[in-house]
């Protein structure tokens, strides 16, 4: 059965913008007429102004964590995450902890610790 997008056209959708920042987390609720797409809510929200070091060419959007391109329709409720780059290799962050637990003298393995 497929779900329908608006039950009232015409009708404003709340759409929430969220940026999270290693510090903090950015969230702007914004009302859009019906038919809006994520294009809109991101330029609306103002968060590209608050965070220059966002491309606005090259964003990565997700909505509740299904990536989506900047032409999407919205549905009342959205909340639309804008997804910074990982600063480093998942697989290279593994291996520098594991180095540097190797290197950390009197740590034991946490499945030989004892109290």
């Amino acid at each position: 059965m497929a779900e329908e997008r608006d039950s009232h056209p015409g009708a404003n959708l709340r759409i929430t913008v969220v940026y999270a920042t290693q510090y903090a987390v950015d969230q702007v609720a914004l009302s859009l007429p019906s038919g809006a797409t994520v294009r809109t809510a991101v330029e609306r929200s103002g968060v590209l102004q608050t965070h220059p070091e966002l491309g606005a060419s090259a964003l990565e959007l997700g909505i509740y964590g299904m990536r989506v391109g900047l032409d999407r329709l919205l549905c009342d409720q959205d909340r639309i995450e804008i997804y910074r780059p990982l600063t480093v290799d998942p697989k290279e962050g593994r291996r520098r902890k594991a180095a540097k637990r190797r290197l950390s003298p009197g740590m034991r393995p946490a499945r030989c610790a004892r109290p």
